[in-house]
C-alpha cells in the first residue's frame, strides 16, 4: 500500500478538494486526476482551460488535454477541440476506447466525442468574448501597415491572424496549462494536462499539453512530471520527459526540474514567455520550478489540511 498524494500547479485548487477526497475513499489515480481536471474545466473564473478559456485569433475556443499512465506509460491525449467542456474526459475515453491511438485532433476528435457521447456546450462566456473583442481593439488600433486590417463591418475572423498572435499577450494573473499528478493507494500513479492554449494563439496551433514527453510524462519507475507556460519550449527539449529523465539519474525532484528550464532557456526564444514545471516521484517526494520569484504549486497528502502551497525553486 502506499500513501496517496496529490500535486497540481497554481489554480489547480478548483479542482483538488474533490480528486483528494476520492483518493482518501481508495479510489484510482485515474479518477483523481480527471475529476480534479474537469472541476478545473468547469471553472469560468478561469481562462486558461474548459469553459470560459481563452479564445484563438478567430475567436474560437480550441481545447488540448492529454493523461498517462504511470505503470504502462499508456497516454492519451486531444487538441483543437471545439465546443466540449472537458476534453481530458475525452482524451480518458481515447485511452480505454482507442488504445491503438494516442493523440487525436480537431474535427477527429470531436466526431470521437460524438461517437462516445459526450456533451457539447458553448464555452465563450460574455466576460471571455468582452476579453476578446478589447484585444481585437488594442491589435487594430497598434497595426502599422497597409492591407493588415479588415474594413468595417467585416467578419472578424478576417483579421490577419499571425499579427494577432504576435501582438497580444495574456491577461494580467495567474495563466497557463493546469497540471495535476497523483499516487493512489496502490501505487499507481498517473499524470494530466488541460488547457486553452496560449490566448489570441494562431488557429489550429497545438501546445506542450497533447504532447506526449513535452508537456506531460508518467514513468511508475521514477516518477511524472508535467509543465505549464511556454508550451513551444516545453516540446523543443521535451521538457517533462526531461525532468523525468533527471529523476531517473537521481536527481532530487527541484533540481530535476530547474535543470529542464535552465535547458529551456538556453534556447533562441524571441516569443519567450514563462514556463514552469512540477515533478512527484513514486515514493512520494515532489518539487517544482519557475523562472520567476514568488510561484507556487499545490499538494494535498493525509499530513495537510486542504489544499497546501509549496514555493518552486527558482532558475
Amino acid at each position: 500500500m502506499s500513501t496517496p498524494i496529490i500535486i497540481g500547479s497554481e489554480r489547480s485548487e478548483a479542482g483538488l478538494p474533490r480528486a483528494w477526497e476520492l483518493l482518501s475513499q481508495g479510489a484510482s489515480a485515474l479518477d483523481a486526476v480527471e475529476a480534479a481536471l474537469r472541476d478545473c474545466e468547469d471553472n469560468v473564473n478561469d481562462h486558461y482551460v474548459g469553459t470560459a478559456g481563452l479564445p484563438n485569433a478567430r475567436g474560437e475556443i480550441e481545447l488540448d488535454a492529454s493523461l498517462m499512465v504511470g505503470s504502462s506509460r499508456a497516454f492519451a491525449a486531444v487538441g483543437a477541440v471545439k465546443n466540449y467542456p472537458h476534453p481530458i474526459s475525452i482524451a480518458r475515453r481515447v485511452l480505454e476506447v482507442l488504445p491503438q491511438h494516442c493523440l487525436l485532433v480537431g474535427e477527429g476528435a470531436e466526431l470521437f466525442a460524438q461517437e462516445q457521447g459526450f456533451e457539447t456546450a458553448d464555452l465563450m462566456t460574455e466576460e471571455t468574448w468582452e476579453m476578446f473583442r478589447e484585444q481585437l481593439k488594442v491589435s487594430r488600433d497598434s497595426v502599422e501597415g497597409e492591407n493588415t486590417l479588415s474594413a468595417p463591418g467585416d467578419d472578424i475572423y478576417r483579421v490577419t491572424a499571425l499579427e494577432l498572435v504576435r501582438r497580444f499577450r495574456p491577461h494580467d494573473g495567474p495563466w497557463g496549462t493546469i497540471n495535476v499528478i497523483a499516487l493512489d493507494e496502490h501505487g499507481e500513479m498517473v499524470s494530466g494536462v488541460s488547457t486553452s492554449g496560449y490566448p489570441w494563439k494562431y488557429p489550429g496551433r497545438i501546445g506542450d499539453s497533447a504532447i506526449v514527453g513535452a508537456g506531460n510524462y508518467c514513468d511508475l519507475r521514477f516518477g511524472a512530471a508535467a509543465c505549464t507556460g511556454r508550451g513551444e519550449l516545453a516540446m523543443r527539449v521535451t521538457g517533462a520527459r526531461m525532468v523525468v529523465d533527471g529523476l531517473a539519474r537521481g536527481l532530487e525532484p527541484d533540481d530535476a526540474c530547474r535543470t529542464m528550464l535552465r535547458e529551456a532557456g538556453d534556447l533562441p526564444d524571441p516569443f519567450r514567455a514563462e514556463l514552469r514545471t512540477l515533478c512527484l516521484t513514486p515514493d512520494g517526494r515532489h518539487g517544482g520550478a519557475s523562472g520567476q520569484p514568488g510561484s507556487t504549486y499545490n499538494l494535498i497528502t493525509p499530513d495537510t489540511d486542504g489544499v497546501q502551497a509549496i514555493a518552486r525553486v527558482q532558475l
